[in-house]
């Protein structure tokens, strides 16, 4: 039997319905980030560049593109003989099908797969989130400790601790107590949704929380709170760098933009982290004599012959001459013809917005700021010649020429 010390779990099927039009035919792990990569690719790169090479990937809502896009695993050096990467959808047993009903019942309907390589430790990992982490610094952090679980969290601000899973920690780092978005917190650590667990002690409390009927099968509300409330020894580890949940289309656009402001160091760029993708092999990208591109990133393929400015640009985006792109992302194929503005706004992918039609706008503009918001327009859209459509507005059919949506 092949033999690992740690297999990692990655959660990657939820709907991700706060991110609109962006996810109503792929899974939030699937969506484009950063101009040639997708969510994904982090938790992956992440555990590659960590030494972890055998990873499980849980899939369930409209799975059909991450399952495409991570293929073997090739682009992350997962396709191997023993271990690699394996898709893990929910399946038909002897009594019938059932989905995934919660996070702690994904793992706990794939334990044949973690005891076919009989871990000393078991790695959740979630496929929503922009991070750099080294994990297996934090697997020796729980195995010098004797934890039975140890869990990653940030340190936010106490006006932000509300959003959060927080944990209340002892000067040395064990957890007491665990709090699901306290309206009073105690604590600044908010839960990164990144667990080690030794396998046995979570196997046990899998089964157990499956057999109960009222359990959300969650391990937030559920399985965390029933081993610190069996006086398990619980770890907190500190994680400092940039983290971000995109699990809104607020989120999304702040952290694809976050590419762009030198105070936020991320680098994707840094050769000894690298971040794997399934590149697209489309030509370099083409900037004509009548462009005018500023702090900008504009992806292969790319013909621009208009002004974007301090935006994104996936790989084969044309802006036609006399187009403004600013404040925005610009997902794979989209065309942006000629006098049309995209401005603080997200465009999926192969969209087509026709000649001086205005996508978005800017908050300066705006009379009343309470309807400022990031416009959206969804996968495959037209939006024809003259259309508008306005700032918070999240489109997923086609506009007609001169309509206001």
């Amino acid at each position: 039997m092949f033999r690992t010390e740690c297999v990692a779990m990655l959660l990657a099927g939820g709907q991700g319905s706060r991110l609109g039009v962006l996810t109503e035919k792929i899974a939030k792990p699937a969506v484009p980030y950063g101009g040639k990569y997708r969510i994904i690719d982090f938790p992956l790169s992440n555990c590659i560049n960590s030494g972890i090479d055998t990873v499980g990937v849980l899939t369930q809502y409209q799975p059909l593109a991450l399952n495409d896009y991570i293929g073997s695993g090739q682009p992350w050096d997962l396709d191997r003989l023993n271990g690699g990467v394996h898709i893990l959808p929910p399946y038909q047993q002897i009594s019938g099908t059932d989905w995934y009903k919660g996070t702690a019942n994904a793992i706990y309907q794939n334990i044949p797969f973690i005891e076919r390589y009989n871990p000393d430790y078991v790695l959740i990992l979630s496929g929503d989130h922009i991070y750099k982490m080294d994990y297996s610094k934090m697997i020796e952090a729980h195995r010098d400790s004797g934890a039975d679980c140890t869990i990653a969290v940030l340190e936010v601000s106490m006006e932000e601790a509300s959003r959060f899973g927080i944990m209340n920690c002892h000067d040395d780092g064990t957890i007491y107590e665990f709090e699901e978005k306290p309206k009073n917190p105690k604590s600044n650590k908010a839960s990164m949704g990144i667990y080690v667990f030794n396998w046995q002690a979570l196997r046990k409390y899998l089964t157990e929380d499956e057999k109960n009927p009222d359990s959300q099968n969650d391990f937030g509300k559920n399985i965390i709170p029933a081993m610190l409330s069996d006086g398990c020894k619980m770890l907190a580890y500190p994680f400092e760098g940039y983290w971000k949940d995109v699990g809104t289309i607020d989120s999304l656009w702040e952290a694809n933009l976050d590419l762009l402001n030198p105070k936020v160091n991320l680098q994707l760029d840094d050769p000894a982290w690298r971040i794997y993708s399934r590149t697209t092999g489309a030509p370099p990208h083409y900037v004509g004599d009548t462009a005018d591109v500023e702090n900008s990133i504009v992806s292969e393929g790319c013909e621009i012959y208009g002004k974007v400015d301090y935006s994104i640009l996936f790989n084969n985006v044309t802006v036609e001459e006399g187009a403004v792109v600013r404040d925005s992302i610009v997902m794979p194929g989209t065309v942006i013809k000629k006098g049309a503005v995209v401005e603080y706004a997200m465009v999926a992918e192969n969209c087509v917005i026709d000649e001086n039609a205005h996508i978005g706008n800017s908050p300066e503009n705006m009379n009343d700021l309470q309807k400022w918001g990031v416009a959206v327009v969804g996968n495959n859209v037209a939006v024809g010649e003259g259309a508008s459509v306005l700032p918070q507005s999240m489109i997923s059919s086609d506009v007609k020429a001169g309509e206001t949506v």
